[in-house]
Formats: C-alpha cells, structure tokens, sequence
C-alpha cells in the first residue's frame, strides 16, 4: 500500500473545500424593467445639502412645461412661480436610499437638477405629502400614468434600485395605463396664470428704454415684473441691467 496515497487524496479534498469556500457563483440580481429590485439601503447618512440644485432651474421647469406654470399632480395652473415648490419627482432622499448614497458628489448635483427628475407642485402637497415616498406610498391625483412612468426613466439613467413594495404599484399602475404621456387640464379663469413665462426679447432691443420705467439706468425686479419679463435669466437684454444678488444666473426668480 502507497502510504502517500492517503495524504494526496486528504490534499486533493481539502483544496476543493478550499475552494468552495474561496468562490461562491455570483447570484443572478432580480430586476424589474430593467431595475433591479432590492430593498432601500441608507450606506450613508442622508442631508439634503448633498443634493444641491440652482433657483433659476425653476425657470428652466417652466420652459419645460411649454411655458405654463402647471402643477401635473394637481392638474392646475399657477399664476406664479411664487405659489410653487421644485418638486423632485424622486425625491432626493428616495434617491439616496436606492444606491445614490455612494454616489459622487457630482452625480448627486446632476442627479438633484435633472430635469428629467424636476416639475413642479403645490408646497403643501411637496412639503406634507409627497415629502420622501416612492410610488408604493403616494401618487398624484392627476397624471399618475406619467408620474410612475417617470419615476421609471429617473431610476434606469442613475442606476437606482427599486423595493418589491413599489414595484408591485408601478405594475399596477402602468397595467391600467393607455399612455403615459403627460395629461393637460384645461385652465379655469380662477387657476389660469396670468401670463406664461416670457420668451427672451431679440438681442439688440433698446432694455433700458423698454423696461427702465425710471430712468436711473438701472431695472428693478418691480419694473421686471410689471412688465412680464420676469424672471429673468443671463442672457435677456435686461439682465445687464439688473443685479443678480446670489449670482445664479437669473434674477427676481
């Protein structure tokens, strides 16, 4: 008998238990239209000032929205931006607990000013009840097609995760969905904004003989408005003119 044999046969096994526990095959993640489904993980603690994001990007909504100050939740027509929030379609601590938490603090800017992420809503419906919920704990009254359509689209572009719970309402959601485009309601004479935002005058026009009511060579926020240029971003021949206190780029936001 090869006395040897014994200790390469225990070699031999030990070198496969070895390396059973060296390699484990990596489990295939679960996903959900592209998403993949896992439970909202808090990697590092949560402050909003991570999330930064520009006034002027308000104007930039509005652009968006063709002009109107709408709020797609509600279905209604502000007369101002005064009587609005940005409102971040996920929120941002949303976002922060489906895996931006280890982000970079550039991707949490970009992801914080996205357009594609931003509309525009009542504050109390911001600030006390949508606040932080997904889909599985709020919806709109209007455009909830759109809404959880787009929560989609905001999750797949920053590689967020998605939990059971909210995935199950987006599939029932969209189930019942014959679009998800946005839905327009028409504007009473009570909601109706007063005007929609401006388009910026040609480059060359005269700004301080149009809108410098004054004439100190200087327009005022108050002559901004009176006039419907109001707000007014860098690049409108009244900017010039006017002073940009928090140097955002846009002045009497």
């Amino acid at each position: 008998m090869d006395v040897g044999e014994p200790s390469s046969i225990k070699t031999a096994m030990a070198a496969t238990l070895l390396a059973g526990l060296v390699y484990t095959a990596p489990a295939t993640a679960e996903t959900y239209r592209g998403i993949t489904i896992a439970p909202e993980s808090r990697c590092t603690p949560y402050n909003p000032d991570d999330y930064p994001y520009p006034q002027s990007v308000e104007a930039q909504i509005v652009a968006a929205l063709g002009g109107t100050i709408y709020g797609p939740y509600t279905g209604t027509y502000f007369r101002s931006t005064r009587d609005t929030d940005i409102e971040h379609i996920v929120a941002r601590s949303e976002a922060h607990d489906s895996g931006l938490c280890s982000a970079s603090p550039a991707v949490k800017a970009a992801f914080a000013r996205d357009l594609l992420n931003l509309t525009l809503a009542h504050p109390r419906l911001n600030r006390y009840q949508k606040i932080g919920k997904d889909v599985a704990e709020w919806r709109p009254a209007v455009n909830v097609c759109w809404f959880t359509a787009r929560t989609l689209e905001v999750r797949r572009k920053y590689g967020l995760t998605i939990d059971r719970a909210e995935a199950a309402a987006v599939e029932g959601i969209l189930a019942g969905c014959p679009s998800t485009d946005i839905v327009w309601r028409a504007a009473s004479p009570r909601s109706a904004p007063l005007a929609p935002t401006p388009v910026p005058s040609p480059a060359g026009v005269d700004a301080l003989a149009q809108w410098d009511d004054n004439r100190n060579g200087r327009i005022t926020c108050a002559e901004a408005r009176r006039h419907g240029i109001a707000p007014v971003p860098k690049g409108h021949p009244a900017y010039r003119w006017m002073w940009d206190r928090d140097g955002d780029g846009v002045v009497c936001e």
